[in-house]
């Protein structure tokens, strides 16, 4: 059975948004289907500032893959991207985390969804809330554009680029 998930990536390193394009299209397969993608949003880095600001991006799929499986999905993608892990919040070709997985509560010692700091994040919730403000925390119960109205003090620029530009022949709404 199909789930829906939300996706939240990010680039800080070379061609951002060509990683976070090339990071779509090899998200995409048999078992895990693009349905829509955000506007792209620069934000400041959270964590160690001293790096270059991200561009950032949430992507709506689904899937038939379990949690885990997905993870292990997401992260061969990084590496495959050149995604490597040497300072904790550091500079990144690209990340790729699982923000929400359907109405799931993941608890695990390699993954914890919902994603354990998404609610803090206004470079998340920006994106989230764009493409499905409605849409509820499956433990707190809050919807997006609620959980984004108690995020301050965040620089989030949204973007103005072609969704073309992001995902070419997908018919993906932004």
């Amino acid at each position: 059975m199909s789930k829906t998930v939300y996706l939240g990536l990010g680039s800080n390193i070379g061609d951002r948004v060509g990683h976070l394009k090339r990071a779509l299209g090899e998200l995409q397969s048999r078992d895990l289907r693009l349905v829509r993608v955000s506007s792209l949003y620069e934000t400041e880095p959270v964590g160690l500032r001293e790096q270059a600001w991200f561009l950032n991006q949430v992507a709506e799929f689904e899937t038939e893959l379990f949690p885990l499986q997905l993870l292990q999905r997401l992260q061969r993608i990084e590496r495959l991207l050149g995604r490597k892990r040497l300072l904790l919040n550091g500079p990144r070709t690209i990340d790729i985390d699982i923000l929400l997985y359907a109405n799931a509560v993941v608890d695990a010692t390699e993954l914890q969804v919902p994603h354990p700091r998404y609610r803090e994040r206004r470079f998340v919730l920006e994106p989230l809330t764009e493409l499905n403000p409605k849409l509820r925390d499956p433990e707190t119960h809050q919807t997006m554009a609620a959980l984004l109205d108690a995020v301050r003090g965040q620089a989030v620029r949204r973007l103005v680029v072609e969704q073309a530009q992001i995902v070419e022949g997908q018919g993906v709404v932004g």
